[in-house]
């Protein structure tokens, strides 16, 4: 099983003409994102990259319940690898707020100004529950790794001509701030597992640190972020991600950083 996935593009016109390394756009695209498509053992989770010149719309996702039919709900989280001075993500309001509010700042501009901002740098950490409203800002480079569904109900789009989704959005809204025990600041180094279900477990490893308990024995994504990874016996550079069949395939050397992804099913049992 084990293999390096393929990747998709994706233009936005709030992407970048000049991607990071070891990414390069063809000529005249602006990218904003860059999708792992994944295999059909991993399909309920989405590695993505996402780099921003502009800030994206003031927007919310459903949790699995809340969903329409035949769709899977979207919680997600985000770890920022660059961003320049002042760049910020907007997460959860300042102050809690009912729906009736948040309709009535999303259709007047005023919710950009309601949200929690928050100024990041890199190894900055975030989980986005289902519900929450969020909008990133410009300058940032980070790495998302989601539920693989992409329903997402727009609040404000500073004019842009895109649709809005104000019922479906209003109804899903959590009006009330971001748990701060769902963020942190990464050290540079250390084994640190930042997410533990209910959908997905999310890991960051530290060289050949110890990785007994850190996941089971089910399929998983390796992402290398600093230094070379071996997954299988196949070499995995940063920019990459690759599937093992377990932990035991993957093999990280002194030096390296990277995060290890699994998913896991509605009820948190492992899901393979």
């Amino acid at each position: 099983m084990s293999a390096i996935l393929p990747i998709r593009m994706v233009e936005k016109p709030w992407g970048v003409g000049q991607l990071p390394a070891p990414f390069a756009a063809e000529g005249g695209k602006r990218i904003g994102e860059i999708w792992f498509e994944p295999p059909a053992a991993l399909n309920r989770l989405l590695v993505k990259y996402i780099f921003t010149s502009e800030k994206l719309s003031v927007q919310v996702h459903p949790s699995d319940a809340a969903a329409p039919a035949g769709h899977g709900g979207k919680e997600e989280c985000w770890l920022v690898t660059a961003a320049e001075p002042g760049a910020r993500l907007g997460i959860g309001f300042r102050e809690t707020i009912t729906a009736a509010a948040i309709r009535a700042a999303a259709l007047d501009g005023s919710i950009e100004r309601l949200l929690a901002w928050h100024e990041v740098r890199s190894g900055d950490f975030f989980y986005i529950p289902a519900g929450t409203v969020h909008a990133i800002g410009g300058g940032i480079s980070l790495i998302e790794i989601q539920q693989n569904a992409d329903i997402t109900y727009r609040l404000y789009d500073y004019g842009r001509p895109r649709e809005l989704h104000l019922d479906e959005a209003v109804a899903i809204a959590t009006g009330a701030p971001h748990d701060p025990a769902l963020r942190c600041s990464l050290p540079e180094r250390g084994t640190r597992v930042l997410v533990d279900g209910p959908h997905f477990r999310l890991a960051r490893i530290d060289g050949a640190a110890e990785q007994g308990g850190v996941l089971n024995d089910r399929p998983l994504l390796a992402i290398p972020l600093q230094g070379f990874l071996a997954v299988g016996g196949v070499k995995v550079a940063p920019g990459q991600v690759a599937i093992a069949h377990d932990i035991a395939e993957v093999d990280g050397g002194t030096g390296s950083t990277w995060l290890l992804a699994q998913s896991l099913d509605k009820t948190g049992r492992d899901f393979s």
